[in-house]
């Protein structure tokens, strides 16, 4: 039954479950609050339901001090985040993020690792032209954030191109048949006249209900062998499983989540397990489903226990594939086999059916232009030229997809002109890097990431040459928090940011994704990450076995046990 009010909670409820309750369906207010003049900021109430709109309120730390003895206010300021299913947006819609990044923006774009645009330091005044200039590209920015199913992720293989776009529009649709139907969003930013609807609240959100989810959810959809979204970190995951080059259905998997709080043992991050499989048909009704047992089930009296991950584990995955298969009146099949071997991407030009796709590695996702290179121009003057789409990957990189035979010249022309790099001159560690944003927009990082990591590998890649290991192939991924926004528990390699300059380091993930890290080293700084990093490596050139990933070998030889679930990730 879905919650209907407050009172249906049992225990006290969050303080967020108190905001949407009388929110009026994610509206509160937020008109008003963009509306008023002598502040850059908009009260706590109304920020936290603007994530519902795709948006975070933000403050530039780096001044944070300096603003405060001049009493002013902070420098306020807010991320927008797109929603953009599979990570697939045409040139005319690069340009629209490019342009508005360098009008109301602070000159660059982030390319996430849920395959979409970021775009930081819009200023209040600005946010509701951004967000229709957006609107009129065919972009919106609804449930990028809050506590509804998010971006739905498609893996971005450009040598499966024909089911790759038949999974993309998979995942596209299954985005527009979750969105939250309240008009709020349209009413704000698009002017849209509110929609008098005299007929029950429960049909304004059928599916969510008046409180929405507990917290995030978050699904993908993977096609084997590549596991670049990282299927088991999602609420919710598709494996495609393909017979003979076609798509037969999709393996379901249920219960990831990679968050967690310092100090607090009951949070842990936690991989989803697969629960069967259903045909292609069915996915949106398998997803809506699960979604309501979590809107059903889930905790809503402390935020931090409230993922799907903790629902399943408190409930049994037992009970929740009964309960799924209760409520869809139908059982879902045996799972049936497959196969990853790896969660990166592949660099350089590629030809399929006669269409070229060039991958190109953006450290960190930023794409900005510094005085010796212009990725950001570059980018821009390819977009002016290209007739095919973009596709922005689960690592932070650029897909420059369905080039035409007679493009690729022109497009290789601009590469050169602009030195743009598919990233192969860099060590095999930089190219499977990845760091969330942190300081000095994030106000949640207790530490640098990615504006740290890169500096860092190339004191690690020392390490590396030395050893005779710089073309070795290990995932090494740094957070801010422990909100695992780059994912760090699945890298073999891991850092969560835990204060300024210092890091929780993880070892032993999985190279396919399949498995979290465990935590190796508390608290530690630069000078002892490289020494500690250090004999681990020569160990590893010396006695690694035919094959082995740097994950598995430092499990083998017993620096880390072996993570089975995340219920024994701190033990």
């Amino acid at each position: 039954m879905t919650t209907k009010r407050l009172t249906d909670i049992d225990g006290t409820p969050s303080e967020m479950e108190i905001i949407k309750d009388k929110s009026d369906y994610l509206r509160g207010t937020i008109a008003e609050s963009f509306k008023e003049p002598l502040t850059a900021s908009i009260p706590d109430a109304d920020a936290k339901l603007l994530k519902f709109h795709g948006s975070y309120m933000q403050d530039d730390r780096d001044i944070r001090n300096e603003r405060k003895h001049q009493k002013l206010e902070p420098a306020y300021q807010f991320m927008i985040r797109v929603r953009l299913p599979g990570g697939v947006a045409t040139p005319h819609q690069w340009l629209t993020m490019d342009r508005l990044a360098n009008t109301h923006g602070n000159g660059s774009l982030k390319l996430t690792t849920r395959q979409t645009f970021q775009m930081h330091g819009v200023l209040k005044w600005n946010m509701k032209e951004t967000l229709q200039e957006m609107n009129n590209s065919l972009m919106d920015t609804i449930a990028a954030c809050g506590d509804v199913n998010r971006n739905v992720m498609s893996t971005s293989n450009p040598y499966q191109s024909d089911i790759h776009a038949e999974v993309y529009d998979i995942s596209r649709e299954l985005s527009e048949y979750l969105l939250p139907k309240t008009n709020a969003y349209h009413e704000i930013w698009l002017d849209e006249e509110k929609v008098v609807d005299s007929s029950e609240t429960e049909e304004v959100e059928p599916m969510y209900g008046p409180l929405y989810l507990p917290r995030k959810f978050k699904i993908g959809v993977a096609i084997p062998p590549s596991n670049d979204v990282d299927i088991f970190s999602q609420d919710l995951g598709f494996i495609a499983i393909l017979e003979d080059g076609k798509l037969q259905g999709f393996n379901v998997t249920a219960g990831g989540g990679l968050g967690m709080t310092h100090g607090e043992p009951e949070t842990y991050p936690q991989l989803s397990r697969v629960i069967g499989f259903c045909p292609v048909d069915k996915v949106p009704e398998v997803a809506e489903k699960i979604i309501t047992i979590q809107r059903d089930h889930g905790n809503r009296t402390n935020r931090k226990n409230a993922r799907f991950k903790y629902t399943i584990d408190r409930k049994g995955l037992d009970w929740v594939k009964q309960e799924l298969n209760e409520r869809l009146g139908w059982k879902l099949e045996e799972p049936r086999a497959y196969h990853f071997d790896h969660s990166g991407d592949r660099y350089g030009w590629i030809e399929n059916d006669g269409k070229w796709h060039l991958t190109l590695f953006i450290q960190n996702g930023r794409v900005k232009d510094t005085d010796d290179y212009k990725l950001m121009t570059g980018l821009r003057e390819i977009a002016h030229v290209h007739t095919g789409d973009f596709r922005l990957t689960a690592n932070q990189n650029l897909i420059i997809a369905n080039v035409t035979s007679k493009n690729k010249k022109k497009i290789d022309n601009l590469i050169s002109e602009y030195g743009l790099t598919d990233g192969k001159e860099n060590s095999a560690l930089r190219r499977n890097s990845m760091a969330c944003v942190a300081l000095p927009t994030c106000g949640l990082a207790m530490a640098e990431a990615e504006r740290y990591l890169p500096s860092l590998i190339t004191k690690i890649e020392d390490i590396l040459d030395e050893a005779g290991l710089r073309e070795e192939e290990i995932l090494i991924r740094m957070s801010g928090c422990p909100n695992n926004c780059s994912r760090p528990t699945l890298g073999e390699i891991g850092f969560i940011g835990k204060a300024p300059g210092k890091y929780n380091m993880y070892l032993g993930a999985s190279f396919a994704g399949d498995r979290l890290n465990k935590m190796y080293r508390e608290n530690i700084g630069e000078e002892e990450i490289l020494g500690t990093l250090k004999p681990i490596f020569f160990h590893y050139a010396k006695e690694r076995q035919e094959n082995e990933r740097f994950g598995d070998f430092v499990i083998r030889t017993g620096y880390v046990a072996e993570v089975t679930s995340g219920t024994n990730f701190h033990s």
